[in-house]
């Protein structure tokens, strides 16, 4: 429905707010983020306008004779404004479009002009977030992540939902090999975590366990050595773990994963929802972790690196990337099966290593071990946090084998397989030296005829 002047009144919008229709693209087919972008921005910057606003501004202003309250509204004002005012020239300045060769491009910048380019045939992830505040105005953010050194992402920032999820659609079927105009595909649920099982898992985890044990030794202590004087520092630091808790139970609230054929679709969040898509064959290496505390339910934690997405180069802070904050291993080996079809972990063949690790890591040392076949090499480790990773062979980047003073005197060595930057680690820890310096050559040599079959790009156009 629209108005005559061509505004599109209550589509998507659950407060009704009166949002102007985009306009179509220019002559050389560039098209700009919605034009109340520059509105969100001034608006999501008011909460921070106004912690700034009383516990500086106010004060600084009430010296001129303005009331503390009139004060702080006046600093709300002047920065909102300012955001708001900044944002439009930003909007003024922001092109995006498809190129003739069918890649991603961005023009932006209001000082420096940047140009961008994106190509699809190395794409990682599409996520479709809303921001609590975006919400209010049903617009969204479309994230697009490639591989590459740098930064290898682009935001857009906003568009309304259904024209985010169009370009998220167009994006991904333009990465596969499919007309642009594809549409977006179907899905199949495979499961959802549910906001108790949520909750519990993450009261359960070995950190936040280990801060609450931590919380009530140092609560006894302080009521022991200063008596009930000393309680409000331990009340604090109790309040920690408890944070951590909420704060990720926020995150990934209704965790949701979709099967389809255009990759795995993850929808996730209270305050903020994400959707991300993550096309097959895209993955660099995946973790099961089995906190102690989590085993008498049979769950576990997979996460996953994606390159670009979630690394240590900066480019994605320090977020974690999960494809299931907690699943029981049916669930998991569903979702791992998605990704890499043919994988079966029941029938790899593990060798452990040697009897005298139990030297160099006494608590762990039953459980290291490393196996391969086919598909991936596989790593295990840890006793009390259990920890089983895996990499394609042909994600293998390099593969490295260490040897530690300790290690040498033991003649044993470490096997790390390298993929790109992100939260799993690939390694084989304390290996007989001889056994190690093999699998290392044997993986080296299964990761170049894989990358010589490999047929991840253009995957839904593939024969």
């Amino acid at each position: 429905m629209t108005d005559p002047s061509g505004s599109r009144i209550g589509e998507d919008l659950g407060l009704g707010f009166l949002v102007p229709a985009i306009g179509d693209a220019d002559a050389e087919g560039r098209r700009r983020v919605h034009p109340i972008t520059p509105i969100v921005h001034g608006v999501t910057a008011v909460p921070v306008a106004a912690l700034l606003a009383f516990a500086w501004g106010g004060g600084l202003l009430s010296t001129l004779g303005l009331g503390a309250f009139a004060a702080g509204m006046v600093v709300v004002v002047v920065i909102g404004s300012a955001v708001t005012a900044w944002s439009y020239l930003a909007w003024r300045n922001l092109y995006y479009w498809f190129d003739g060769d069918g890649d991603f491009r961005v023009d932006s910048g209001v000082i420096t002009r940047r140009q961008r380019r994106l190509q699809l045939s190395r794409l990682q992830a599409v996520d479709v977030a809303q921001p609590l505040f975006a919400r209010l105005f049903s617009m969204a953010e479309v994230t697009i992540e490639v591989a590459g050194s740098g930064d290898s992402r682009v935001r857009l920032r906003y568009l309304r939902l259904a024209d985010a999820r169009a370009l998220r659609n167009e994006v991904v079927a333009r990465a596969a090999g499919l007309r642009p105009e594809a549409g977006e595909a179907p899905e199949v649920s495979i499961a959802t975590v549910s906001p108790r099982d949520l909750a519990i898992s993450l009261a359960m985890r070995t950190v936040t366990a280990g801060l609450l044990l931590v919380t009530v030794l140092l609560l006894v202590a302080t009521v022991l050595s200063q008596g009930w004087s000393g309680l409000a520092i331990a009340l604090v630091t109790g309040g920690v773990p408890i944070l951590i808790v909420v704060a990720e139970f926020i995150r990934y609230y209704r965790f949701t994963v979709s099967d389809s054929p255009d990759g795995l679709r993850l929808r996730f969040g209270l305050a903020r929802t994400e959707t991300r898509t993550v096309p097959p064959g895209r993955v660099q290496a995946i973790e099961f972790v089995e906190p102690w505390l989590w085993r008498r339910w049979g769950w576990m934690r997979l996460r996953v690196t994606i390159a670009g997405v979630g690394g240590d180069d900066g480019n994605s802070g320090n977020r974690e990337t999960l494809l299931m904050p907690v699943a029981t291993r049916d669930i998991a080996l569903t979702v791992v099966h998605r990704l890499m079809p043919g994988l079966d972990l029941d029938a790899l063949d593990w060798h452990p290593a040697p009897g005298r690790a139990r030297r160099r890591s006494p608590i762990q040392w039953s459980r290291l071990a490393v196996a391969w076949d086919g598909l991936v090499l596989a790593a295990r480790r840890g006793r009390v946090t259990r920890r089983l990773a895996f990499v394609p062979h042909a994600r293998t980047q390099s593969v490295r084998v260490t040897q530690g003073p300790w290690e040498r005197s033991l003649d044993l060595a470490t096997v790390h397989v390298d993929v790109t930057p992100g939260p799993v680690r690939v390694v084989g820890l304390h290996l007989d030296a001889l056994f190690a310096r093999q699998v290392a050559d044997a993986q080296a040599e299964r990761a170049r005829r894989a990358r010589g079959s490999d047929t991840s790009i253009r995957w839904a156009a593939r024969d």
